[in-house]
């Protein structure tokens, strides 16, 4: 039996079991349809290059490069309009068990090889300051872009559930996957307490909360009365 170390380690099974269990579409509705007219490209904001550059653990990649033509390997000239700066900093940013990919754009997507980043996107798994994976939080950064982050009441049960269910097996696996999030969560807590705001949850309860970024208490809340962004208002 082989001893998994890292996310790097992951077989080709292990993949495969991944995406068959983390499968179901974020909404009943295409939400791709709802930001893209609002993107000067016509392209849903995670499907563009230029404003999200997918990720991918490289067993992931070891997986898909044989099985499928829809992704290659980020070559930082996939968007003209990028800097050398932008380049940069999102290579930075990278872990090194993840390698950064681009894909064929959105109408040539293969729903069975999208990466984990992608059926993600735009949420990641909140932990506490006390070590504790309590539900999903988004991208902060995407909240002017993406529909579903004004939209949270639209996320359906069956992807709340698939996302924590995936994410407490990688995290009972790979204590640097958690510690990632863990940090990922303390910089959305820096910002959101800079800009006196509080952290909407996706409780892995099922219910919708208000996090304070300072204390961490929370507060339940209708997901109908959580702030709307951009476009969205």
């Amino acid at each position: 039996m082989n001893i998994l170390k890292s996310v790097g380690d992951l077989s080709d099974q292990h993949i495969r079991d991944l995406y068959y269990g983390f499968d179901s579409p974020i909404a009943t509705l295409d939400c791709g349809r709802k930001c893209a007219p609002h993107n000067p490209s016509g392209k849903p904001f995670c499907c563009d290059v230029c404003h999200a550059v997918p990720a991918a653990y490289k067993s992931e990649w070891n997986y898909l490069e044989p099985n499928t033509m829809l992704w290659h390997v980020w070559r930082g000239d996939e968007c003209e309009s990028a800097t050398k700066r932008d380049r940069a900093r999102v290579k930075a940013e990278m872990p090194k068990d993840m390698i950064l990919l681009a894909c064929l754009g959105p109408s040539h997507c293969q729903r069975d090889f999208r990466a984990l980043s992608c059926r993600q996107f735009p949420f990641f798994p909140y932990v506490t300051s006390n070590y504790r994976f309590i539900g999903l939080a988004y991208e902060w950064e995407f909240e002017s872009k993406c529909w579903v982050i004004s939209n949270l009441s639209r996320v359906t049960r069956k992807y709340r559930e698939e996302f924590v269910r995936t994410y407490d097996h990688l995290f009972a696996l790979f204590q640097g996957e958690f510690d990632s999030y863990a940090h990922h969560s303390e910089r959305m807590r820096n910002h959101f307490s800079a800009h006196k705001r509080r952290i909407p949850i996706l409780h892995r309860n099922g219910k919708f909360y208000l996090v304070s970024p300072v204390n961490e208490r929370v507060e339940l809340i209708s997901p109908e009365k959580l702030q709307k962004f951009g476009p969205y208002r």
